[in-house]
């Protein structure tokens, strides 16, 4: 089992930043791949951001590349997205979420690939 919780939220205006955290615990934090996902209202949630176990390999989807940033701690257990540039249409909430199963230093960009997920934070950007 997994636990993940997620912190950092909240209201900035556009073209601010924030870093979301997502704090983990359980299995053995290192041996797994994280992703960051969003769901904005109405929408499906999508993919933002994946990072493997070893932080090798990162991967991004092309609405935040440049702006935002996944890296991880594993000697706390976290992992963060930091976010620049912000927008109106990143307003949604956040979900980090765990992939157990995928090898060592590959990431995955499709939600049903993680094992477990956290409760989510609302990120909203104002215009």
């Amino acid at each position: 089992q997994v636990q993940l919780v997620e912190s950092g939220g909240g209201l900035v205006q556009a073209g601010g930043s924030l870093r979301l955290s997502c704090e983990t615990s359980g299995r053995t934090f290192s041996s797994y791949c994280l992703g960051w996902f969003r769901q904005a209202p109405g929408k499906e949630r999508e993919f933002v951001a994946a990072i493997s176990w070893s932080a090798s390999v990162k991967y991004y989807a092309d609405s935040v590349k440049g702006r935002f940033t996944i890296s991880r701690d594993n000697a706390k257990n976290t992992v963060y997205l930091q976010m620049n540039s912000l927008k109106p249409e990143d307003t949604a909430v956040y979900y980090c979420a765990a992939d157990v199963t995928t090898g060592l230093n590959s990431v995955n960009i499709k939600d049903s690939f993680y094992d477990y997920w956290g409760q989510g934070t609302q990120v909203t950007i104002s215009s």
